[in-house]
Formats: structure tokens, C-alpha cells, sequence
């Protein structure tokens, strides 16, 4: 199998042609609703957290509003979420700093983003791409680091580390795009149980298809 870095051209470009719309399942409008669905999205799925936020920022239009919030309240609100009172805690710990120190409206850049509670790079990549449009790094949730360790993209375990060796891999005017590809893939053929690798449009690029398909490998 080839290397890493002799594979992602191909990689990336089966992955657009599989998934050319890739993009959040998550509903917003506005890069406060999509930091507040991030911050919910964790632990819990892209469809409830849907069913949750259309109620929620009808209510709440604004970081103002969410940082005035009575938290037993949004704990309420947010219940269905999981993990409800750390995730209310946040929402409104977030929506109070971005009041005070960013003049109520969602920082744009990374370093600003990770002095949120709640927000780690993951989230702070989320909200950067899907909120501003903005290629500071590729989120790594557990599909991205399923299908990258999969994929021989890398071999470490640490999300912050995963996504070191996706930025030197893939071409920056990928980033965007790249965290939602593989998130679309590990969904729909890449799954954690049971790949569907005779499906895969991967397949022939995949060091793991002999763990799961001997017999399909041997075809390569």
C-alpha cells in the first residue's frame, strides 16, 4: 500500500465525488446557533440535537440572551441532549465571555474560540468552518478518527495529534470540506461495527480492507 501522503489526492477527491454537498447536519443560522448545537451535539446525536434547537434559539436569539439564561431552565430545555447541566453550564458560561470580552458576537479565530467553555478544537473547528467559512484545522470527532486511523492517514489516538497529521496531509482548500466527508462516509459505508467495504469507494486506497475483507483485498 502506498504512503499516506502519495494516497490523499485520491482520497479526497473520490470522497467529493461521493459526497459533493458534505456539509454540518446540524441546523443554524448564525455561528452562535451552530456553537450552541456543537456544544449540545456532544455525547448525542446530529438528529436530536435538531429536534432541540428550533425551540431553543426562538427563545434564545442572542449570546445576551443565552448568558441571562436560568440554568436550571436550559437544563430543561436541553435535557433530551444528555449530559444536560455540564452543556447548560457551558452555553451560558460561553454566551457570558463572548458579552463581556467579544462584544457579544462569536470570536472568528481559533485562539479566542478555545477560552470558551465548552470549546475545544473540535467545536472551535466546527464553528469556524460552518459558522465563518474558515480553514483553521479539521475537526476530529469519532468518525474523523475512526476513518483516519483506517485509513493509515494516522496512527495516534489523541484528536489533537490526528488532526496535526491531517493538516499535513490534506491540501488546505480541503480542510473545509474534509471533516465532512469523513464524518459522511463513517455514517453511510465506514461504520464502527461493520464497514461495508465491498461498497466503499475507498476500498482500493484502505490498508483495513483486509481486516475486515481478506477476500476482497486479495481482488486489489
Amino acid at each position: 500500500m502506498r504512503s499516506a501522503k502519495d494516497r490523499i489526492d485520491e482520497i479526497t477527491t473520490k470522497l467529493k465525488m461521493a459526497y459533493p454537498q458534505s456539509r454540518t447536519a446540524l441546523h443554524f443560522e448564525t455561528p452562535l446557533q451552530i456553537l450552541v448545537a456543537t456544544i449540545l451535539s456532544a455525547q448525542c446525536t446530529d438528529e436530536q440535537v435538531n429536534k432541540v434547537t428550533p425551540a431553543l434559539f426562538r427563545k434564545y436569539k442572542t449570546a445576551a440572551a443565552f448568558a441571562n439564561a436560568d440554568l436550571e431552565t436550559l437544563e430543561d430545555e436541553i435535557r433530551s441532549t444528555g449530559f444536560f447541566r455540564n452543556k447548560a453550564k457551558s452555553i451560558i458560561n460561553a454566551s457570558k465571555k463572548i458579552v463581556m470580552d467579544f462584544g457579544g458576537n462569536v470570536p472568528d479565530r481559533m485562539e479566542d474560540l478555545i477560552t470558551l467553555q465548552g470549546v475545544a478544537r473540535k467545536t472551535a473547528n466546527i464553528v469556524l468552518s460552518s459558522g465563518y467559512k474558515k480553514a483553521e484545522g479539521i475537526a476530529v470527532d469519532t468518525h474523523v478518527k475512526r476513518l483516519s486511523q483506517r485509513l493509515g492517514l494516522s496512527e495516534e489516538k489523541n484528536p489533537d495529534k490526528i488532526e496535526q497529521d491531517l493538516l499535513n496531509l490534506v491540501p488546505q482548500e480541503q480542510w473545509i470540506d474534509m471533516n465532512y466527508m469523513l464524518v459522511n462516509h463513517g455514517r453511510n459505508t465506514c461504520q464502527a461495527r461493520k464497514p461495508d467495504c465491498p461498497a466503499c469507494v475507498l476500498n482500493s486506497l484502505c490498508p483495513s480492507v483486509e481486516d475486515f475483507f481478506p477476500d476482497l483485498s486479495l481482488k486489489k
